[in-house]
């Protein structure tokens, strides 16, 4: 296969080609990992990817007694040219094929295609190009430096982008027809991708899965990160002075900087303490977007129904949750948490405290901004808009795991059956999930892809439809509701 830098050796099984580590832009190396990506010099002869090559800078990431390493990877492969692809395609794909460009996630700090999950066989089986990216994270990525561009991270996933466009027909994909999707911190980098000017042409569809369009950091908000960033080093806040610092020191400081407090007199923080990472924009995605951003390009937004337990159950925080710990959470994340909490309190009457602080956190961190991007795509004609919750509950840890974030991941790729995703503390716990859920998932994200409709009624801010997805799928409007209205009407 031959791209415009060069030629590459990918790895054909069952009917399928597999291309790993293709470079889209130049290493990131000294003073260019807080510079804009450059474009990568070409090679000579037949570039090896056949292999997994390096990732972005990190440290390994765990969450409590639940093995997240299928998502996670294992850590920094260490190598300088990360900011490359996978590309995953039919063995006989002779062009026409619909586009999906997937964006991982890990709250801005971890994760990459090295990850077990975001094998895209299934997709290449099926009949789509399935590319995923790496893209650089943590200071590298979304410090906010006087002398850098701001959000470098989702430069390089632009970057990626128009490496689709110029190269993906030879794989035998449709540039005309690309789907950018991603998942958490992926999700809300392609809520920001969409609301951005400069994203106009690069895609067709967006996939924003358990994201934000209201999770964005405002510049105040992350000079603190940068100020707390500069002081853990012993250096000036400014890009100068980061340009000669080891990679190594840059992640190191990194785990240093969570607890920041980001609340200003004007915002919360999006966050809610759990990253002190995020796109940093003057104006959140969803508002961007409500005024015309991304217009034409159709939207499929959701997430899973439990998502805050993927915070509590692994770490023992949900069953032991008192009242005072979902106060906590409100107060972190509402202007009235009073109010919130009586709302969540009156449509959950049998709820424990463990289910309302989880609740709570999940629309927090995800709920309420996806909701908001939902509501303000649907306000334009001229694209569809369309809304799903992932409500299968895995039985890990002893059924308390349930619908949390992460877990619609193995049936959207159609990795369901890897063993590593199987027992009492893997992400989809003991025994066998539904035999056909992965399939239909699947079916029902390529689908979107392809047409632009997953197979129900659009999403408008009169019904605001949504598809349930379960071991029964069923569509519902407006669910939640009294819970959703305490974030759109706050005091």
């Amino acid at each position: 296969m031959t791209t415009a830098r060069g030629a590459v050796r990918g790895l054909r099984q069952d009917g399928t080609v597999a291309f790993r580590n293709i470079p889209y832009a130049a290493p990131p190396r000294g003073a260019a990992r807080f510079a804009p990506p450059r474009p990568h010099a070409p090679w000579d002869g037949v570039r090896d990817a056949t292999v997994p090559g390096p990732n972005a800078p990190q440290s390994e990431r765990r969450l409590g007694s639940v093995d997240m390493s299928p998502y996670f990877g294992t850590g920094w492969a260490k190598g300088e040219d990360y900011l490359t692809v996978n590309v995953w395609a039919p063995e006989t794909a002779d062009g026409g094929l619909p586009v999906m460009v997937f964006v991982h996630g890990g709250a801005f700090v971890a994760g990459s295609t090295r990850s077990a999950l975001f094998d895209g066989t299934a997709f290449a089986r099926d009949g789509v190009v399935l590319v995923t990216l790496n893209y650089r994270l943590g200071v590298a990525g979304f410090l906010d430096l006087p002398g850098a561009p701001a959000n470098r991270g989702l430069l390089d996933v632009l970057a990626a982008l128009h490496w689709v466009q110029e190269n993906i027909a030879a794989f035998g994909g449709d540039p005309g027809n690309v789907t950018l999707f991603g998942q958490s911190a992926g999700a809300t980098v392609v809520a920001g991708t969409l609301a951005d000017p400069a994203a106009a042409g690069l895609f067709r569809r967006a996939i924003v899965q358990s994201g934000s369009g209201l999770g964005a950091f405002t510049p105040e908000q992350a000079a603190r990160v940068t100020g707390a960033a500069a002081e853990a080093l012993g250096v000036a806040p400014h890009a100068d002075a980061f340009a000669d610092l080891s990679d190594e020191r840059l992640v190191e400081a990194a785990s240093r900087l969570a607890g920041i407090d980001l609340r200003t007199d004007t915002d919360l923080d999006p966050l809610i303490g759990l990253s002190p990472f995020s796109l940093v924009l003057g104006t959140q995605p969803a508002v961007s977007v409500a005024a015309g951003a991304g217009a034409g390009v159709d939207l499929l937004v959701g997430t899973n129904a439990e998502e805050g337990n993927l915070y509590l159950v692994p770490f023992g925080q949900y069953a032991t949750s008192t009242a005072e710990d979902v106060a906590d959470v409100a107060a972190r994340a509402h202007p009235d948490p009073a109010r919130l909490v009586a709302t969540y309190r009156t449509a959950r009457p049998a709820a424990s405290h463990g289910e309302l602080r989880s609740a709570v956190m999940g629309d927090a961190l995800f709920g309420a901004g996806s909701r908001a991007l939902a509501d303000a795509h649907a306000a334009h004609p001229g694209s569809g808009t369309y809304a799903y919750e992932f409500a299968w509950r895995s039985p890990a840890l002893d059924g308390l795991l349930g619908a949390s974030h992460a877990v619609e991941l193995p049936f959207v790729f159609d990795v369901a059956h890897l063993p590593v995703l199987h027992g009492r503390t893997a992400l989809l716990g003991p025994g066998h999930p539904p035999a056909d859920l992965a399939r239909r998932t699947h079916d029902t994200w390529i689908r979107f892809a392809t047409t632009g409709d997953p197979g129900w009624p659009r999403y408008d801010c009169a019904h605001r439809t949504t598809m349930r997805i379960a071991t029964e799928w069923t569509t519902t409007d407006a669910p939640h509701a009294e819970e959703h209205g305490a974030w759109t009407t706050s005091a």
